[in-house]
C-alpha cells in the first residue's frame, strides 16, 4: 500500500506514520517542517496517486479571545486546518484510483464547541462539514472519504501550560498511538462521509448527527431540496 500523511513529522501525523510503516506501507510524509505547505495550492500539484491519503496537517491558534485575534493566527489557522484539506481532497480526487481512500483528521472541536480556541473549532466544523458534503461524488469516482474527530491529544501542538491544567485535572490526553488506530480503523470500512469519534478507553464510535427538523409546507415536506 502506498500512502501519503500531512503532517507527518510530529505527534499525530507521525504516530500514523509509523502505525502505517509497520503495516508494510510506503509512506510519504508531507511536513511544513520539510518545506511542503499544505495551504499552498501550487505545492498540491506536485503530489501524485497513492492508495490512502491521510490529511491530518492542523494547528490551533492559541488564542480565545476573538476581540485580540491577530490576523496572521486566523489566516494561519484556516491556510493549514481547511484549505489543506480541500486542497488535498481536491488533488487526490484527480489523481486517486477507485477503490482508494481519504482520512481527515478533525477534532471534538468539529462537533462541539471549543471556548478556548473558537478559530480552531471553526476550522474542524468547516473539515467536518466538508467531509460529509463531498462524500457522495468522491463514491461516484470510487473513493471514500472519512473525519477522525479524537479529543485533545497529548502532542505538541498544545500549549504546555494547558497541559498542565490536564494534569492537576487529572483528565486523561489522548496517546497519538491511539489516534492512529483509529485513523486506520477508518481506512478500512467501508463507510464513507462518516465522522469518528475518539475518546480515551474505547473503541472509535461513529457520531450520529441528529436530523434537521423539516419544513411545515406541504410543498417541501418530506422532500430533499432539489440541489442536494
Amino acid at each position: 500500500m502506498k500512502a501519503l500523511v500531512t503532517g507527518g513529522a510530529s505527534g499525530i501525523g507521525r504516530a500514523i506514520v509509523d502505525a502505517l510503516e509497520r503495516e508494510g506501507a510506503e509512506v510519504e510524509a508531507l511536513d511544513l517542517a520539510t518545506g511542503f505547505d499544505v495551504g499552498d495550492a501550487e505545492a498540491w500539484e506536485s503530489v501524485g496517486a497513492v492508495d490512502v491519503a491521510y490529511l491530518n496537517a492542523g494547528v490551533i491558534t492559541g488564542e480565545r479571545d476573538v476581540a485580540v485575534l491577530t490576523d496572521a493566527q486566523y489566516r494561519r489557522a484556516v491556510s493549514a486546518n481547511v484549505d489543506g484539506v480541500v486542497f488535498g481532497t481536491r488533488r487526490m480526487a484527480q489523481v486517486m484510483e477507485p477503490g482508494s481512500a481519504i482520512v481527515v483528521t478533525a477534532s471534538l472541536g468539529g462537533l462541539t464547541a471549543i471556548a478556548s480556541d473558537p478559530i480552531y473549532a471553526l476550522t474542524k466544523h468547516a473539515v467536518v462539514g466538508f467531509v460529509r458534503s463531498v462524500a457522495p461524488q468522491l463514491e461516484e469516482r470510487g473513493i471514500r472519504i472519512n473525519a477522525v474527530c479524537p479529543a485533545w491529544a497529548d502532542t505538541a501542538l498544545l500549549p504546555p501550560e494547558q497541559k498542565e491544567l490536564f494534569a492537576e485535572a487529572d483528565y486523561p490526553l489522548l496517546p497519538p498511538e491511539q489516534i492512529a488506530e483509529a485513523v486506520l480503523f477508518a481506512t478500512r470500512g467501508d463507510e464513507s462521509g462518516q465522522a469518528w469519534v475518539v475518546q480515551t478507553g474505547r473503541e472509535p464510535l461513529q457520531f450520529r448527527f441528529p436530523n434537521v427538523p423539516g419544513p411545515r409546507d406541504p410543498r417541501s415536506a418530506g422532500r430533499l431540496p432539489p440541489l442536494d
